[in-house]
């Protein structure tokens, strides 16, 4: 697509919008707006004259777009490679070759030392005609250098959480194979249990990369069918107490009527699982769970369904509430990935739905998700 304006550089109608939100040439006529646009767009005329620079532009710069708009695009967005050379002298977009198209995106200097990303693009009338336009696109690396190192965390702890159970299998299985007939069969057992548990922690932590990975990409499936909310919790209660946690230690109160509630039941298990674990893993006292009918937090629904679980511990300190949903916070106590919370909120969303934290009546964390109903057009 080629990018021009019929207006000369820097040029405004009275009554007219200002340059830098006036979109040239063929991008009016898609309608498109480029203060819209989330990158900083740059376009030189062919005198090499700034004739849009958008707002994006103005925040990766901090130059406004009334001092550049009229300038020598060299003058207005002076740009260095990462050894000092002056990059619109290097490339010399308007005297170099003819057959050039453009500039691939690379790491160049704007003046302070400020890393921005940059690619141009050479617009002309003909081939190896001369050059009509100078698009140029402009990215702050900050959120690239962020993703590199969440990348980076997540592999580093992906890592480390599988070398631990890996190992016990290694040196378990290494052990039986080599000194069978040496243990008992109380000692077989123990081992080869060991090695279930281990086995069955590797296979956990591979669910969670996958369901980051789909949660990143918005792949995330969600099969509604119609979920009894309350009787999913009481089913998880029971299986803490089956584990040896005392049945008082849970409060179930659920209100009647509940909406009919569809969603996916293996996920809305995993949204309680971890919901409770670390509840009882974290709090301490009574851990309360508050099922409710509430506003649906999607627009064009009347009711939705909400879940609050709470518990009388320390609760999470006011400066950690807005890390609770990121990747590898784990708070005050270490263990686990870190990754839980993190789903939970992938989950919940990916449902329409809404989560928050805060602190519970009783000081300690309240954890409060709501879902729509979500019910299917045929039953409206």
């Amino acid at each position: 697509m080629s990018v021009g304006t019929s207006s000369a550089p820097g040029a405004q109608d009275a009554g007219s919008p200002p340059a830098a939100s006036r979109p040239p040439g063929d991008l009016a006529d898609l309608g498109i707006d480029p203060d819209m646009l989330p990158d900083g767009l740059v376009v030189a005329d062919e005198q090499g004259r700034v004739v849009c620079f958008n707002a994006a532009a103005e925040r990766i710069t901090a130059v406004r777009a009334r001092d550049a708009l009229g300038q020598l695009l060299e003058k207005a967005l002076p740009l260095e490679d990462l050894e000092g050379r002056r990059w619109w002298q290097l490339t010399d977009p308007y005297g170099g070759l003819a057959i050039r198209v453009g500039q691939p995106e690379r790491n160049l200097l704007l003046p302070g030392g400020r890393e921005v990303l940059v690619s141009a693009r050479y617009v002309r009338t003909r081939p190896t005609g001369p050059l009509r336009r100078l698009v140029v696109t402009l990215r702050d690396t900050e959120a690239r250098r962020r993703t590199e190192r969440s990348h980076a965390e997540l592999i580093a702890t992906v890592a480390h959480e599988l070398r631990s159970p890996l190992t016990s299998v290694k040196g378990f299985t290494a052990t039986l194979l080599a000194k069978w007939e040496r243990f008992t069969d109380d000692q077989k057992r123990l081992m080869l249990e060991t090695v279930d548990a281990d086995a069955d922690r590797v296979t956990r932590l591979i669910a969670e990369l996958l369901d980051i990975s789909r949660i990143d990409s918005g792949r995330l499936e969600v099969r509604r069918q119609p979920v009894d909310i309350g009787a999913a919790v009481g089913r998880h209660i029971q299986a803490y107490v089956a584990a040896g946690q005392p049945a008082d230690r849970f409060l179930l109160r659920v209100q009647q009527p509940l909406p009919d509630l569809w969603a996916d039941p293996d996920k809305i298990d995993q949204v309680l699982s971890n919901l409770l674990e670390n509840a009882v893993r974290h709090g301490e006292g009574t851990v309360t769970i508050d099922v409710t009918a509430t506003a649906s937090p999607r627009e064009g629904e009347d009711t939705g369904t909400s879940v609050t679980v709470s518990d009388e511990g320390p609760g999470i300190p006011e400066e950690s509430m807005n890390r609770v949903f990121t990747r590898f916070w784990r708070g005050s106590k270490r263990g686990g990935t870190g990754l839980g919370l993190y789903i939970v909120k992938g989950i919940v969303e990916a449902h329409g739905g809404t989560i928050t934290v805060g602190r519970a009546p009783g000081a300690g964390a309240e954890f409060r998700f709501t879902l729509p109903v979500s019910a299917p057009a045929y039953l409206a």
